[in-house]
């Protein structure tokens, strides 16, 4: 009789403990937002809480694109400079070319397809690894884009290197793309966000285009043989993250309103920790775009409650990397133990 219930009791333990693990990281943010509401009560308002998803939407439309790089085996850590050369090159075109918004959109949206494509081509046709290709990247657009002003931010007005004056200016239709408001509560960019994330999620977990990507992120020699065509995948997976980052760089260059050189500096750290966060939701224990959401959430909900409570700025990156550090630790440490 005794061995009978334990018998019963184990599964029923099983499963409760992989339940938990599944819903670990939502019930840590539940409890997280009532900590900060009952801490500070003005951290609940609604204001409070878009500024909260306008302030990682940048960050989770990048990590979008780190995890689907991740999922075909490969990691993109140019994502940063490619924002940061995409707010560089929108204000270079409106203010120096003195080109609208609509060309603007489209010559950076351009740039970073071109930029990922270069990327894929150097680790698929080439044979440079993934970290390798993307590693160099990212110190070439590092100082590229610092070349055509001389390495000033781009302002209205500005001197420029050959001792001409630009005489363009921001298009106040572009400055719409980060500073409007849908029905005048939800940032445009939030909307931009959740409209990338349904997207990327539905291609990647309910279409045959993403389960080939998974299948070349487990095994890319058996997806090869299955006859999965994994080069032009694993290109495609580039140019998607370069166009993904150019997207957030014209984001952040309509907030910002000017060229700013420091743009994009800690983009990349923040799009990968989201991406790893990712992993433990739901136990996946794999890239998806859900996970690397709810983690660029999870985040800027942590960091915002910190700042609200006066904690002083440079934790920020400590608690960053603790939160990154448990995130892992849950999805790979208990995860073994299950197995």
């Amino acid at each position: 009789m005794t061995t009978d219930t334990s018998q019963k009791s184990a599964p029923r333990a099983s499963n409760i403990a992989e339940t938990a693990r599944r819903y670990a990281l939502f019930v840590l943010l539940g409890l997280m937002l009532l900590g900060f509401w009952w801490a500070q009560p003005a951290f609940i308002n609604s204001a409070n809480l878009f500024s909260i998803l306008q302030a990682v939407s940048v960050v989770a439309i990048l990590g979008v694109g780190v995890s689907i790089t991740m999922s075909a085996g490969g990691f993109d850590l140019s994502v940063g400079s490619v924002a940061a050369s995409a707010v560089m090159a929108a204000s270079y075109a409106m203010v120096v070319l003195q080109l609208d918004a609509v060309s603007t959109f489209i010559l950076v949206l351009a740039i970073g397809a071109l930029i990922g494509l270069a990327n894929g081509l150097l680790i698929v046709k080439v044979g440079v690894p993934d970290l390798l290709a993307t590693l160099s990247t990212m110190f070439l657009l590092a100082g590229l884009q610092l070349i055509p002003t001389g390495g000033r931010s781009i302002t209205a007005g500005m001197v420029l290197p050959d001792g001409s004056t630009a005489k363009g200016a921001y298009d106040p239709a572009f400055l719409l793309l980060g500073r409007s408001r849908l029905f005048d509560i939800v940032p445009l960019p939030v909307v931009i966000m959740a409209v990338v994330a349904v997207i990327a999620w539905f291609l990647m977990e309910r279409t045959r285009f993403g389960r080939v990507f998974y299948a070349i992120g487990g095994n890319e020699t058996a997806a090869h043989l299955a006859g999965a065509p994994t080069k032009a995948y694993r290109l495609a997976a580039y140019i998607i993250s370069g166009t993904l980052a150019s997207l957030g760089g014209l984001i952040i260059a309509s907030r910002v309103g000017r060229g700013d050189v420091s743009a994009g500096n800690s983009l990349l750290l923040d799009a990968v920790a989201a991406s790893l966060i990712g992993f433990a939701v739901l136990d996946k224990r794999r890239p998806h775009v859900l996970g690397t959401v709810l983690g660029a959430i999870f985040v800027g909900v942590l960091l915002n409650g910190l700042t609200m409570l006066n904690a002083p700025y440079y934790t920020q990156d400590f608690v960053k990397g603790a939160v990154l550090v448990g995130a892992l630790a849950l999805t790979f440490g208990l995860g073994k133990r299950k197995r």
